[in-house]
């Protein structure tokens, strides 16, 4: 074969190949797509992920399996994700954690930036802070009082390094410009156990956790830290309401996939996205845990790219400052 002639084969298979990967790609989905969570079955995230892939299948019409790889505060699973192949069979649903990952582990195995395709936010959940039954302050104006005279024999729980509830607590201490005993445990359940069973004073944790202890009176509830109160917990108030401004943190959740997804199958997995966050079903399964599923307008890639860069920057001096790190 003449070099002319291996050219053309050469740039037919090209064609060849480009044009079965487009027709593969126009018929996405045509298996069950993997959903990783990167945290243990039956938390709030995995409640998060079970609720979004149903609402997500109807429109991809196809089945989404939530696959829980956890460990390593989350980094197990979302690293899986970044070595997958593009294809978009294998997406990633993470929290906040996405954002503190690159100053809380210092040898990060990807890039929380570069290594994957951005596709939407989904969901806020708020977070409030709680704490022991016998606790002597009755509000949260009472509880700064008595932080500021005891300092640090005050105890703030929390589910470990990099956990919703330690980000929570550490913007605490900086908004509030007090130092305060951070107890470490494995996990929110145990941290809460504690709380009420009056082994330590306070804990933040998300509302998905915290909301049936606040109902049945078994802890003291100081503060809700969103800007707008819950519908789940209407008559606990704001800190903003209460004077402590600033002070806003939300457990956010959002969709991503490995770098380099097809345009076809990355649109579907958009419109997908946004056809989830408008679902009444989703959005009332949501609201049944304090939650509220983002608006459009917020549940597509270029507004999730602008926020996470935002919530990269706003954390890495709060981390830095308290100088834990989780590796």
């Amino acid at each position: 074969m003449t070099r002319t002639g291996a050219n053309s084969a050469a740039a037919f298979l090209l064609i060849a190949l480009a044009a079965a990967a487009a027709a593969r790609a126009q018929d996405y989905p045509s298996k069950p797509i993997a959903l990783i969570m990167p945290f243990a079955a039956g938390g709030p995230g995995d409640t998060m992920a079970r609720h979004l892939g149903a609402a997500m299948s109807a429109p991809l019409r196809q089945q989404i399996v939530v696959e829980n790889p956890s460990g390593a505060g989350g980094t197990i699973g979302i690293n899986r994700v970044a070595r997958s192949k593009p294809d978009g069979y294998t997406l990633l649903i993470m929290n906040i954690g996405m954002s503190t990952a690159p100053t809380l582990y210092r040898n990060l195995p990807y890039n929380v930036i570069d290594d994957f395709d951005h596709i939407g936010r989904v969901a806020d959940v708020p977070m409030v802070i709680v704490g022991k039954k016998g606790l002597a302050p009755g509000n949260f104006r009472e509880l700064l009082a008595h932080i500021r005279a005891e300092k640090q024999k005050v105890t703030l729980g929390h589910a470990g390094p990099g956990s919703a509830s330690h980000l929570c607590a550490l913007l605490f201490t900086n908004a509030i410009q007090q130092e305060l005993t951070l107890v470490a445990y494995k996990g929110t359940a145990p941290a809460l156990k504690d709380v009420v069973g009056g082994h330590i004073d306070l804990l933040c944790d998300q509302t998905t956790v915290t909301a049936p202890q606040i109902k049945g009176g078994t802890v003291k509830v100081y503060g809700v830290t969103s800007r707008e109160r819950v519908s789940l917990l209407p008559d606990v108030p704001t800190f903003d309401e209460q004077g402590l401004t600033g002070f806003e943190v939300v457990v956010w959740f959002a969709l991503w996939a490995p770098k380099g997804l097809p345009k076809p199958v990355f649109d579907k997995l958009v419109t997908g996205l946004q056809s989830a966050v408008v679902d009444p079903a989703f959005k009332a399964k949501v609201n049944d845990f304090g939650g509220e599923p983002v608006p459009v307008a917020k549940a597509n890639p270029e507004a999730l790219r602008s926020f996470f860069q935002a919530e990269i920057d706003k954390w890495r001096p709060i981390i830095q400052k308290a100088g834990v790190y989780a590796d």
